[in-house]
């Protein structure tokens, strides 16, 4: 095992993708299970603090460490299993997702959860529940996990196999190997009936594998996911269509969802698995790396179908029939079935996010994009009412993401700490009116360090306390990614 204990050498692990700083003395990079358990045995012994350390593409802090020792997972990188046939695959915590791609495909099946940054890693994806440019098509990563095994912050470990350990109602019992039993209170909570990836998945009679999807490394660490893999479509269709109203483009989408929504995986009609959007900002401040964006766009949808050779002609005429009918523009459909046009569409659809954390990193600021999703009915007004306000504090920005899911990524541009501490308060007011609306603060990036006071707008005091005595009971001297979620007063009267 591989420990650094000088700051010059460890640098990247002190901040992620958001640009958000923290502090460490050590990084330790385990090679084995075992080795990773004797690490979280004596931090538990000793109450030391332990971040988890994905491979820093996060947006929320959740890797970045407040201190303590990091443990880095990219050593154990290996794809332990593939069964084509019985349609999984089972992989180690620090294998890229580019990596189980690039493994899967030739094989004829992927991996459905597409998190814009093919860079991170596969169990990572999980401890987040990260989703994507996917989403509308296929859910969240919670829908592709089977089992998992977790160590936990005492150092017992514990494997749980999707449909074989359920809540009793509000009690949710499991045992690890070592013969420890566990009993867990399950708070009652309202979760938002839109994408959600803020705070604990609590429901009666639930799963126990779906505690830990998306718990931010609160409660233990992956050390191996057993994940499902679908066969590879026989075609994809995938398009960029422009259009000249913002509206027409809204109308668009809408339709697409409705149409795709009331039909069961057809191959037949529109079905799309990918719903995005771009607004004019996003436009001009892509064009710098596209030029062939047309100038009189004011919008622009990109979508995806999957396609057999029999379907194809036909899938593609109701689709440009749908763009005509929403007045597109009829001379800068962007079309894309195969080879390098699929992956330059892919890149456009990409560069939009990596180029907002390129400029926040060229500023020294922090990111400063939401995350909202609220219920679709809701969410014209808010999608227009959070870009009015920014527009009206003259603050730049860019709105884009999976509208599919009303799930909005407003991107704000600050040019100085000034703009930033404006920007912030107007990020607040836009998470308190997706909660109003019955949305989330987070659909898709988590809550991590950075999101902690907007997860507050979301549940009660008394509940967030309920969610994070779930954490006391499995981490009892708070060892694990602490300031995930959560704030550390929850805790303090819990620790010797």
């Amino acid at each position: 095992m591989i420990v650094k204990t000088r700051k010059d050498e460890f640098t990247d692990f002190l901040t992620d993708a958001s640009n958000f700083k923290g502090d460490c003395s050590t990084v330790c990079f385990p090679e084995s299970v075992q080795e990773l358990r004797d690490i979280i045995i004596e931090a538990n012994k000793t109450k030391t603090p332990i971040t988890i350390a994905g491979n820093g593409t996060g947006l929320t802090g959740g890797r970045v460490p407040m201190g303590g020792v990091v443990v880095a997972l990219q050593v154990m990188n290996k794809i332990t299993k593939i069964n084509t046939a019985g349609g999984y695959a089972v992989v180690e915590p620090g294998v890229l997702l580019s990596e189980f791609n690039k493994v899967t495909e030739p094989l004829g099946y992927f991996y459905p959860p597409d998190p814009t940054e093919q860079n991170s890693f596969v169990c990572a994806n999980v401890a987040t529940n990260a989703s994507g440019a996917k989403s509308f098509g296929y859910g969240a990563t919670r829908n592709f996990i089977l089992g998992m095994e977790v160590i936990l912050p005492d150092g017992n470990t514990i494997y749980i196999d999707r449909g074989t350990c359920f809540a009793d109602g509000r009690t949710l019992r499991f045992t690890a190997k070592e013969g420890k039993q566990y009993e867990i209170a399950l708070p009652e909570m309202n979760m938002p009936h839109v994408k959600n990836a803020a705070g604990y998945f609590i429901a009666p009679d639930m799963d126990a594998i779906d505690l830990f999807i998306g718990s931010e490394g609160t409660l233990g660490i992956i050390t191996s996911t057993k994940v499902r893999l679908i066969p590879l479509p026989e075609k994809m269709l995938s398009c960029v269509a422009f259009f000249t109203a913002e509206n027409d483009a809204l109308d668009f989408i809408d339709e697409a969802r409705t149409i795709t929504l009331a039909k069961d995986n057809s191959l037949h009609s529109i079905h799309a698995r990918s719903l995005e959007y771009f607004d004019d900002d996003s436009l001009r401040f892509l064009s710098s790396r596209f030029s062939q964006t047309p100038g009189a766009a004011s919008a622009a949808v990109w979508f995806e179908q999957e396609m057999t050779a029999s379907t194809e002609d036909g899938i593609i005429e109701q689709w440009m029939n749908l763009i005509l009918a929403h007045n597109g523009l009829e001379d800068n459909i962007w079309y894309a079935s195969s080879g390098k046009e699929l992956e330059n569409i892919h890149v456009f659809r990409h560069s939009i996010s990596s180029m907002v954390n390129e400029y926040i990193t060229r500023k020294g600021l922090r990111k400063l994009g939401t995350d909202t999703a609220v219920p679709a009915a809701a969410f014209r007004e808010f999608y227009f009412g959070c870009k009015e306000l920014v527009h009206s504090h003259i603050i730049d920005s860019v709105a884009y993401g999976h509208f599919g899911d009303s799930h909005v990524h407003l991107n704000m541009l600050p040019k100085n700490e000034e703009e930033f501490q404006l920007g912030k308060s107007l990020y607040a007011e836009i998470c308190k009116r997706a909660v109003a609306l019955g949305g989330t603060i987070s659909a898709e990036h988590g809550v991590g360090k950075i999101k902690r006071e907007m997860f507050k707008l979301m549940y009660p005091p008394e509940t967030i306390a309920a969610m994070a005595g779930i954490k006391k009971i499995l981490d009892p001297n708070y060892i694990l990614n602490r300031g995930n979620i959560f704030d550390e007063e929850l805790f303090l009267n819990e620790r010797i």
